[in-house]
């Protein structure tokens, strides 16, 4: 994960007007209602550190989690939520290139993301490539920085592998089959009602079917999955969502097959250790922001990798929703009610 060794909050010196931020903010723990719009102090970076002049800030489920305390980080108060984030390097702190200042970047932060400014150490910052337009480089930052991680370093994928996506209409299942087609993989997409699974066929994915809203149970989801999969078993499983799905694709992996653990929106799965040894499977933590966090420079090859697909032709994701900071937070309830489809990205500079 980014540092959280600096003050984030951190004013500058100097009057009063240049001092301070509008930014969305979280008060005590609570629900997207809970969120106001509201000034803060401007940061200022510290050694190691760049301050962004934000665009625009994509929205991601950590930030549901956040504001209800229920985050592996609880920011003190008052803060504002956003993990990524697109605009120009306006300042920068001790030990970093003063030529940064003024180049368009986009960047991964703990929090604090939707805001007019943040601060984000410099080796999670990534420079934006020409011509792409600022709301889509924020909108690849965590979902597309996670899946290319969790495709081409943790699984290995291969072309013409068989890949299964939950969630497919979401962020991550979005990115999930994108990046699949672009790696040569035959993509079968999953989700919960007709007209989202008709939106990752249009994606490009192979296939595409729909499984029960509210899970189901256990045994009935496993002969879902292994009814869609027909003759031959995945051999990925990329599972954003958990609970009983994740339970159930686990059972429908091919031998050697990799299931890709990501999150957990329909709660924890659980994963029967005869079944992992018996198809002698391998059941893959996908750690995005520690591991970027943890190996300087990685952050910046992951986003080279990205835009060099985008420039090469391979991948064109689906132009997120744009919303004014105003509307931020009802995006943030949708998202946490599994009701969003696609991407969302917050215009915090309305000239975005």
């Amino acid at each position: 994960m980014p540092s959280l060794d600096a003050d984030w909050r951190q004013p500058v010196t100097g009057g009063v007007e240049a001092a301070v931020m509008t930014a969305l903010l979280s008060d005590a723990p609570g629900k997207a209602d809970s969120l106001r719009v509201g000034t803060v102090p401007r940061p200022s970076p510290g050694a190691g550190q760049v301050r962004l002049k934000v665009a625009v800030a994509g929205l991601n489920f950590p930030d549901a989690l956040i504001i209800e305390d229920r985050y592996q980080i609880r920011p003190p108060r008052p803060f504002s939520p956003g993990i990524e984030v697109a605009g120009i390097v306006d300042e920068v702190g001790e030990g970093v290139d003063a030529a940064l200042v003024d180049q368009r970047a986009v960047a991964f932060v703990p929090y604090g993301g939707i805001a007019e400014y943040v601060v984000a150490d410099v080796h999670l910052t990534a420079p934006i490539a020409a011509g792409l337009d600022d709301a889509i480089a924020a909108s690849l930052v965590v979902t597309y920085g996670t899946v290319w991680h969790a495709l081409a370093d943790r699984a290995r994928l291969q072309p013409g592998e068989k890949m299964l996506v939950t969630g497919a209409s979401g962020g991550v299942g979005q990115a999930a089959v994108l990046l699949g087609k672009a790696l040569g993989a035959v993509v079968v997409a999953a989700a919960s009602s007709a007209e989202k699974a008709e939106a990752a066929r249009a994606l490009g994915a192979d296939e595409a079917f729909v499984y029960p809203a509210e899970g189901g149970d256990k045994a009935s989801l496993t002969k879902l999955f292994k009814e869609q999969a027909g003759d031959r078993l995945f051999d990925v499983v990329c599972d954003p969502v958990g609970g009983l799905y994740g339970t159930a694709a686990l059972r429908a992996l091919a031998w050697g097959g990799r299931q890709l653990v990501l999150g957990f929106a329909a709660g924890l799965p659980e994963y029967a250790a005869n079944i992992v040894l018996l198809k002698s499977a391998d059941v893959v933590g996908v750690s995005w922001g520690e591991t970027v966090g943890r190996v300087p420079g990685l952050f910046a090859q992951h986003m080279s990798a990205l835009f060099g697909l985008m420039e090469g032709g391979r991948l064109a994701p689906p132009a997120p929703r744009v919303v004014p900071l105003e509307q931020a937070a009802d995006r943030i309830a949708a998202m946490a009610n599994r009701q969003a489809v696609g991407k969302t990205v917050v215009a915090i500079d309305q000239r975005a």
